[in-house]
């Protein structure tokens, strides 16, 4: 029988693995460019499951921390850091999905605006690559995953730290149990691809700099997902 993963240890070094690349590049012994050690050296070093590694490094990704490249390696992003949180979660970690959606709803249509006003074209390149991500992705978790860090270009697009730093929270909700729980059941491959086009839909009106199409755009998106959440 093979052994069984105590998931709360491999949860414990995935978090060890992000430590050491985060603090890494903060002092500079990696620096913009720089390659990181190979998968299987951080699983050993670190005495994690390879797999941990694997989606701490796609969630470093995700934030804009570090590139991935096939066959290359992984690399410090030349914007090194720029995307790395140091907010912990631990003020979300009770709220319901209901309370998020909620919340999503009122905050999330009231960013157009602000990234119609002050994105730039980096930042349309940024949520490019997250839905081209996203639609490439090959489970549900990588979905997911490259959801949220749409979402989050969307958020760091306003050029307003505050704004940022809330929807960094939204973020860390989302990743709690209960939320996990509820998107297993519901996002069928049919609502996936419904949910890629919304998407598409709210960047090009962001990129066409209309702020109105943008807001209900992501207010049709949002309405959408709760309907698939909750049924209303």
């Amino acid at each position: 029988m093979p052994p069984t993963v105590n998931r709360g240890l491999s949860r414990e070094g995935a978090l060890r693995v992000r430590e050491f690349i985060e603090n890494a590049v903060g002092d500079g012994s990696l620096p913009p460019g720089g390659r990181l050690p190979t998968e299987r050296e951080l699983a050993e070093r670190f005495a994690v499951p390879r797999n941990a590694v694997r989606k701490t490094l796609a969630q470093l990704e995700a934030e804009g921390s570090i590139t991935r490249h096939v066959g290359r390696g992984t690399f410090v992003a030349q914007a090194a850091g720029s995307g790395a949180r140091d907010y912990n979660g631990s003020g979300v970690s009770h709220t319901s999905p209901a309370e998020l959606m909620e919340a999503r709803l009122r905050l999330e249509p009231a960013l157009a605006e602000l990234i119609v006003t002050h994105a730039t074209p980096a930042d349309f390149e940024r949520m490019e690559v997250c839905m081209d991500r996203a639609e490439r992705a090959s489970t549900l978790d990588e979905f997911e995953l490259w959801d949220a860090a749409l979402h989050e270009a969307m958020a760091g697009a306003t050029h307003n730290n505050f704004v940022a730093r809330v929807l960094e929270m939204v973020t860390s909700a989302r990743q709690q149990a209960e939320w996990g729980k509820l998107k297993d059941r519901i996002v069928t491959p049919e609502r996936r691809l419904q949910y890629q086009d919304e998407h598409r839909a709210i960047v090009a009106a962001l990129k066409a700099r209309d702020a109105e199409q943008a807001r209900q755009a992501i207010l049709t998106h949002l309405q959408h997902a709760r309907r698939n959440l909750f049924g209303y």
